[in-house]
């Protein structure tokens, strides 16, 4: 090895110490917490406008539920730190911690783990926007957002890929459910009567959240597909179209309910789970 890579070598591994330190640990673990009570919160509204109540079941709309309380802006700035500190955990996963893994297992955790740390990041930016007095209809930006990619060369494509893509991350969900592919991260309570709990949540959530991503993925390519971008409404448009159709309400209640398992079982992982 040449000095400059020893150099490297050294380097890497002093920040992969530091990424190590207790606090990111507690960040993470609260981030955690907080993606928790966000998918009880979107379980909790899907099922409300399953019964006709008006409310968003996707994040922004949970994100105003906790945001409505005296304690309102202390709570979205807490919520931003710990989204950040658990967007900051996941990119240390997909990049230092993976330095030493077999080459497919390390694209894998960089594929997996570097999504996860964009897509935590990207609720830790919604908690802000909310910290700071800005707030929006995210049916209404998502079909902006749709419409200006679809008057684009290449938008039509991407938003099929796009589209593609959250289908792919919902297939995932709902083997990943099945298979209890989730019992690597949490197997603090393996052969105990509460464990068998945990594990029923644990596929329950996954499979609903799964389903939830699939029907979000399909409304981006059914918009590409039909040059319709007023069709790619997100994850609230797509619960809520499922109320129009005859046994809408009682699937969207299921789903409501999967994100309530998912949400309980993301808790108990945020305490017990594996760093």
């Amino acid at each position: 090895m040449s000095d400059s890579e020893s150099t490297i070598s050294q380097a890497a591994d002093a920040v992969e110490e530091a990424s190590n330190h207790p606090a990111l640990d507690v960040l993470a673990r609260t981030g955690f917490a907080v993606m928790a009570l966000l998918h009880v919160i979107i379980g909790a509204i899907a099922v409300a406008v399953a019964f006709g109540q008006p409310g968003e079941a996707e994040p922004t709309g949970a994100i105003e539920q906790l945001a409505a309380n005296a304690w309102g802006p202390a709570v979205m700035w807490a919520c931003v730190v710990s989204c950040f500190g658990l967007g900051l955990w996941q990119a240390s996963e997909a990049t230092l911690r993976a330095r030493r893994l077999p080459r497919k297992e390390r694209v894998s955790k960089l594929i997996s783990s570097g999504f996860l740390a964009i897509a935590y990041s990207s609720v830790g930016f919604s908690f802000a926007g909310f910290a700071v007095g800005l707030r929006g209809d995210s049916s209404e930006s998502t079909r902006d957002f749709s419409a200006s990619l679809m008057a684009t060369p290449l938008g039509l494509w991407t938003l099929v890929a796009l589209g593609l893509t959250i289908i792919g991350i919902g297939i995932y969900f709902v083997f990943k459910g099945v298979r209890r592919g989730f019992k690597e991260e949490l197997f603090h309570f393996d052969g105990t009567r509460r464990g068998r709990l945990i594990d029923t949540l644990g596929v329950t959530g996954h499979v609903s959240k799964g389903a939830a991503l699939n029907l979000t993925g399909l409304l981006f390519v059914i918009a590409a597909a039909k040059h319709s971008p007023e069709e790619s409404t997100g994850l609230d448009g797509g619960l809520k179209a499922l109320r129009d159709h005859p046994f809408g309400p009682y699937l969207l209640v299921a789903i409501g309910a999967g994100f309530i398992a998912y949400g309980i079982f993301a808790l108990v992982r945020s305490r017990f789970g594996r760093m």
